[in-house]
């Protein structure tokens, strides 16, 4: 049976103070958000106007100086993991900006607003994982998985025979079942897990945009299925209709176990 598909208060709050606070500052971007929201009466305290002093010590990469404003498109998640977030599941929900440039993903934003919320009250809650091409990737710890071990994590609430044959041709050592695809690369980027398989529809452009930029920013590599990169570009279709697979390391033992019926039924 399809899910329904949930849309919550949290998600169009959100959505409405990333893509209304850009549009102001950068009115020349292309901004493409999940949810499909006007941009006008916006509540003034939900603009933000200011910038990241941590982000702006760092220097742009050369060759992404001459851009223009108008070249970029902007892919925006409000609420990654809204099926998560509504059963309380609230270390899964992650908020996503990726940023591309001539249909490549170049920098992206993960931001984990309840990280810590089950850490106690001297607990800094919140923390955002953000990093771009060229420079790297910031707001976290780098960690691998030990050598030999092969720790899938995939899909909690959208798994079928499809994602469970892929999974079991992989012949993981554990698997992970967890809420939301920014929350499965920083599973990836923090040695928690070492690929994120997900054979199916239901991943869209705006799932992948950020994490792929912070995963590629510390050599990780993430494609569909078949191993064929992304483009976000702004015409392209939204949903990623052949899977994604992704890891940090060891990309190719993972996209050579993957069944040649499972390719066949995902066509990109």
């Amino acid at each position: 049976d399809a899910l329904p598909i949930l849309q919550t208060k949290a998600d169009r709050l959100v959505q409405k103070s990333i893509c209304t606070s850009l549009a102001r500052k950068f009115p020349l971007l292309t901004v493409i958000g999940e949810e499909d929201l006007p941009l006008s009466d916006v509540e003034e305290e939900l603009i933000e106007a200011g910038h990241s002093e941590e982000v702006l010590k760092h220097s742009c990469p050369a060759q992404y100086r001459g851009i223009k404003e108008e070249e970029l498109v902007v892919w925006v998640d409000p609420l990654d993991g809204t099926k998560e977030y509504t059963e309380g599941l609230l270390d899964h929900v992650t908020v996503l900006i990726g940023i591309a440039y001539e249909g490549k993903a170049i920098a992206g934003v993960i931001n984990q607003p309840y990280y810590n919320y089950q850490a106690g009250n001297d607990a800094v809650l919140g923390r955002t994982i953000w990093g771009v091409l060229g420079l790297g990737s910031f707001g976290f710890q780098l960690k691998e998985v030990p050598d030999g071990k092969h720790i899938i994590t995939t899909t909690r609430s959208h798994s079928n025979k499809l994602v469970n044959d892929c999974i079991a041709a992989m012949n993981p050592d554990k698997v992970v079942r967890v809420g939301g695809a920014g929350n499965k690369i920083i599973q990836l980027i923090e040695g928690q897990a070492s690929a994120y398989v997900f054979a199916s529809l239901g991943c869209k452009k705006w799932d992948t945009c950020a994490p792929e930029a912070v995963l590629h920013a510390v050599g990780g590599k993430l494609t569909d299925i078949h191993g064929n990169a992304f483009q976000y570009h702004k015409e392209v279709k939204h949903m990623n209709s052949a899977g994604v697979l992704a890891t940090l390391r060891n990309f190719d033992y993972y996209a050579k176990r993957v069944p040649e019926a499972v390719k066949e039924a995902l066509v990109p």
